[in-house]
């Protein structure tokens, strides 16, 4: 694909439109004791309701944390926010810190991973149930796996400059953050490469299972080029969904196809059925439980209504904004993600919505670009790789310094627009990494491990710990703190509140929330005078 000067030209003048776009960043981490084993402990209640705070919450295991920002307009106020959620929670940790590492920590055995609990009420079960059901198909240690979820939107008068076509704002919306994902798959290898940091896991996480991984110590095993052994096939993979290949040409493909999976009952499922005695232990034996059990790097998404299945949002009223969530969590940084981090993603993710971005064939699947990922996780720093490029092989660190080149341009456009020369110093750091794979997150961190002896268990704990220190030592600001025991408090009232409104039996509950699963029919509203 070409570079887009033109486009270029006609953003320009447009800067100040640049300064609407919307961030957040759902991170996820694993509590665990003073030894660095995983917590055993419940959700501390002095975190609040999982199922009703707004901010923090679990994800698959009690213990695994997901913190929750709010949207921002600045990379600035978004990494003040995450840290503020990141020093209120280590101030209630006791005796246990977050892990700041996307591979587990120690792992007990499967069955004594307790999986979240959201209450007795419905929907509490619903969650619950749902990761059972991912307990029962993947198994536990690898739903313990963490990361950084990059949320994206961009504001609408940028669909106009860029001259996206459709009948109304929420097809022309549509149309143009798919356009983003398909880019975004053609060239999400280079975040692999510049951003993964687990190279390497423990014996533990292993659980026996077979692997062609190295030994690097007593307990480390690792890949020597590896990027993100998380988004390799050892990390957030399965067969079944192997053979899920959603298309992202439009949103009525896309649909149809999220219908399918979600409604087509896969054997192996079947024989594990939904109840095991009087316990429930999945919500169906379909290919996939809900939407969200697809695992993907991006998604394209929309806020839910209560009680509303995802797919039908989208439906209803199109594409709001995308997911990132191949970001490996960052080491080196105590709340996950750097800002020079966030302002390369948003470098990258606006120049995968302007440039050109055709179509896939094949009916809809590129399997260069899955190939493409799956290489650089797995092999990203090996010298002289290759990769396919429109059925060519070119040179990784040749192709990772001609996108860096054509994404400059956008670079300099949202430096102007926020007043910062934060998104042109993101750029450089990344052309250093391809420079020298050594300076990667992932060659740094094998590089580590390597002259300072330790384990990946030993030097994650050590740095884990001081970054809970770094974090617990300044206390919030009063009005801060306040305000978190506020949500912290409202939200154990709501969540009484959500099981005395229920008036009906779960397995009632969860027929209608099947039923709720309409074939797609999408309906754009047209533009009025």
């Amino acid at each position: 694909m070409s570079s887009s000067p033109e486009r270029n030209a006609l953003l320009r003048p447009h800067t100040e439109i640049l300064t609407g776009i919307l961030r957040g960043i759902e991170k996820e981490g694993l509590r665990v004791d003073e030894q660095g084993k995983l917590a055993l402990t419940p959700h501390p209640s002095q975190l609040g309701s999982a199922l009703t705070h707004p901010k923090i919450t679990t994800d698959y295991a009690e213990a695994l944390l997901e913190l929750i920002t709010e949207t921002h307009g600045n990379v600035t106020s978004l990494r003040e926010e995450l840290c503020a959620i990141h020093r209120f929670v280590a101030g209630k940790l006791h005796n246990e810190m977050i892990w700041n590492q996307s591979m587990p920590s120690l792992l007990p055995p499967e069955p004594d991973i307790p999986i979240a609990w959201y209450g007795p009420s419905n929907t509490g079960m619903l969650k619950h149930v749902y990761r059972r059901g991912l307990a029962e198909r993947y198994g536990k240690a690898m739903q313990c796996i963490a990361g950084v979820h990059y949320n994206f939107s961009l504001p609408d008068a940028l669909w106009a400059v860029l001259n996206t076509d459709g009948q109304g704002i929420e097809q022309i919306r549509s149309r143009g953050y798919l356009a983003l994902i398909r880019n975004f798959t053609r060239y999400s290898w280079l975040l692999m490469y510049l951003f993964g940091a687990s190279p390497a896991v423990s014996e533990n996480f292993l659980l026996n299972r077979p692997h062609q991984l190295e030994r690097l110590d007593a307990d480390t095993f690792y890949l020597p080029h590896a990027t993100s052994l998380r988004m390799s096939d050892l990390g957030y993979n399965n067969k079944a969904q192997s053979e899920l290949e959603l298309c992202y040409n439009d949103i009525e493909t896309f649909l149809k196809r999220m219908h399918d999976a979600v409604t087509t009952p896969w054997a192996p499922y079947q024989k594990i059925g939904t109840h095991r005695g009087e316990q429930w232990i999945q919500l169906n034996t379909n290919l996939l439980q809900i939407e969200n059990e697809y695992y993907s790097s991006i998604r394209p998404k929309r806020a839910v209504e209560r009680g509303e299945r995802p797919s039908a949002a989208l439906a209803a009223r199109g594409v709001q904004y995308i997911e990132v969530r191949c970001l490996d969590i960052d080491p080196e940084c105590p709340i996950g993600i750097s800002a020079e981090t966030c302002a390369f993603m948003d470098t990258f993710l606006l120049f995968c919505a302007t440039e050109d971005s055709p179509m896939f064939p094949n009916n809809g699947f590129c399997r260069d670009s899955s190939d493409n990922f799956s290489v650089v996780a797995k092999r990203g720093r090996e010298p002289g790789l290759t990769l396919i490029r429109q059925n060519k092989s070119v040179p990784l660190a040749n192709w990772g310094h001609e996108l860096l080149e054509r994404m400059a341009p956008y670079a300099e456009m949202l430096d102007n627009a926020y007043k910062t020369n934060l998104h042109k110093q993101g750029l450089q750091t990344q052309k250093i990494k391809l420079d020298d794979a050594n300076e990667t997150p992932s060659g740094r961190l094998l590089k580590t491990l390597k002259e300072s002896g330790q384990s990946l268990q030993a030097f994650t704990l050590a740095q884990s710990r001081r970054h809970h220190e770094t974090l617990a030592r300044k206390p919030l600001p009063p009005a801060t703190q306040s305000e978190f025991e506020r949500l912290t408090a409202q939200s154990l009232v709501d969540q009484i509140d959500i099981e005395k409104s229920d008036n009906e039996s779960f397995e009632d509950y969860v027929a209608r929330y099947h039923a709720a699963l309409k074939p797609p029919v999408v309906v754009w509203a047209l533009p009025t005078e």
